[in-house]
């Protein structure tokens, strides 16, 4: 399974951090419309994803809920499309949550940073650290991050944006 660090919170200014990447030289990846469907599954979590409405992927992973960065081992598996998935799915499993979101993805070194729009919920910074040249390395750039970007840990949160909607709370697997 591949390996990422994590670490998601509260961004007081989407402008401020578009800034701040341009700063560092990260690189924009696009625009995109998101909308996770989360199912309820006995350990990690179970997810399709549609982006743009034209690419689907299913997405498992397991992480734990500390507040902070915590590591994530997950799968993904592109989809051609969603729609006998989800039924299969929602059948098999039942709907935990639906949350949609605009991403807009920037690219810096081997991280993804997210800036985040959700439907409800409001704007969030999330940095995903792929864990390709080590676990240090991973922890250098996240620290990095976490301080040119002034992460605050008053805004760093635990879950996912499915538990934010005060949904899917519960049997979440805890590593």
């Amino acid at each position: 399974m591949p390996v990422n660090l994590e670490l998601k919170a509260k961004c007081r200014s989407l402008s401020r951090a578009k800034r701040i990447c341009r700063e560092i030289g990260a690189r924009r990846a696009g625009l995109l419309r998101q909308r996770d469907t989360y199912y309820d599954v006995r350990s990690g979590r179970l997810k399709l994803r549609e982006i743009n409405g034209k690419s689907f992927e299913l997405i498992y992973y397991l992480r734990g809920n500390e507040k902070g960065s915590r590591y994530s081992k997950y799968y993904v598996l592109p989809l051609r499309e969603r729609r006998v998935v989800n039924r299969l799915l929602e059948s098999a499993c039942g709907v935990r949550a639906v949350v949609r979101k605009k991403r807009e993805l920037y690219l810096f070194e081997n991280s993804r940073i997210h800036l985040d729009v959700v439907d409800g919920l409001g704007s969030f910074i999330e940095f995903e650290v792929l864990v390709t040249k080590g676990k240090r390395q991973a922890q250098v750039l996240m620290a990095f991050l976490r301080k040119r970007f002034d992460i605050d840990l008053s805004d760093v949160f635990a879950g996912s944006y499915s538990d934010l909607r005060g949904q899917g709370q519960g049997r979440w697997y805890k590593s």
